[in-house]
């Protein structure tokens, strides 16, 4: 089952790099919704379970964090 996600990189990752995984994303029956690069580094997407266990493995690496895709409201 694929789930909606937000995908954000360290710093010191160059946008090829990223722009890389956006890709993969695609190519691996997901679909990028959304790139971020000014606040934060990454993408929002809808990741087939097994490449998100792919893009997982990166964390502490490349990856700063992965969190579900949802609707965040203030009071």
């Amino acid at each position: 089952m694929s789930g909606k996600y937000i995908v954000v990189f360290k710093d010191h990752v160059p946008q090829s790099e990223i722009d890389k995984y956006a890709n993969e994303v695609n190519a691996n029956g997901g679909s990028v919704a959304q790139r971020y690069d000014s606040v934060l580094k990454g993408f929002s997407a809808t990741i087939p379970e097994a490449y998100l266990q792919r893009l997982q493995s990166f964390q502490d690496s490349i990856i700063d964090y992965i969190e579900p895709d949802s609707i965040v409201t203030t009071q």
